[in-house]
């Protein structure tokens, strides 16, 4: 019981320095944002990025655009939401459905949040370099950094309770840091973003998802629910 008592406050206590070293050094980052002091660095590293004789190209062999424009779209909205689901509805299927409903609710959440502090902070995309993909909203935080640390650091800290062995949790936890990191690098190599716009994001969004995986830890359960008991043939009443 004491060595369970350790862990836990352990545990409490590093979840509590991630959560407000996360915000303090996003609201750091947001106000050196706006008042412009982080565009010098910005703009070194994204011409670093690219062949000084034209920046239409990127550095590197010819096949890393195509490879970093393939890992970009797993943190998009499609990808992220297929993500979600199939998640939702394999803690539903395991018979989980609070953790289920709170996963679900988490990421949604963590949607929502991204979108207002786009739309409070308004910093436009960058014109440095020319984009490699697509994009039409507004730059800071990234979405697709913060997104996928919603999504992805969420589904690996809430799965993560739902394994037996050490070794399995601490791989979903290993892999959904992985696939967070490489997301947001994909987004400054294709010159769609600031480095700082995903810093910004990482730092929301495990902000966020550590947030959520603290409350979900205290107060909801991810043991399966039991199955309601059904009438065996001693149970049923016997004629005469």
């Amino acid at each position: 019981m004491v060595d369970r008592l350790k862990r836990f406050e352990v545990t409490t206590l590093v979840c509590f320095g991630i959560l407000t070293g996360g915000a303090l050094l996003f609201a750091m980052l947001a106000g050196e944002v706006i008042e412009g002091d982080t565009h010098a660095l910005d703009e070194a590293i994204l011409l670093a990025l690219r062949r000084s004789g034209d920046l239409d190209e990127t550095i590197g062999p010819y096949w890393l655009t195509h490879a970093v424009q393939d890992i970009t779209s797993l943190g998009g909205v499609t990808v992220l939401s297929l993500m979600t689901m199939l998640t939702t509805a394999y803690l539903i299927i395991s018979r989980r459905i609070k953790i289920a409903m709170f996963t679900a609710g988490s990421i949604l959440g963590g949607w929502i949040v991204s979108t207002a502090l786009k739309v409070i902070i308004a910093r436009p995309r960058p014109d440095i370099v020319p984009h490699l993909v697509d994009v039409r909203d507004l730059s800071f935080p990234s979405g697709h950094a913060m997104l996928s640390a919603v999504t992805y650091l969420t589904l690996g800290a809430l799965l993560a309770r739902t394994q037996t062995t050490r070794a399995t949790r601490l791989f979903m936890i290993a892999a959904a840091l992985f696939v967070t990191l490489i997301i947001g690098l994909s987004r400054i190599f294709l010159g769609v973003h600031y480095p700082t716009d995903v810093l910004g994001g990482w730092c929301a969004g495990a902000t966020w998802a550590v947030g959520c995986a603290m409350v979900a830890r205290s107060f909801v359960s991810a043991k399966p629910e039991p199955q309601p008991a059904h009438p065996t043939m001693d149970d049923s009443p016997t004629n005469g």
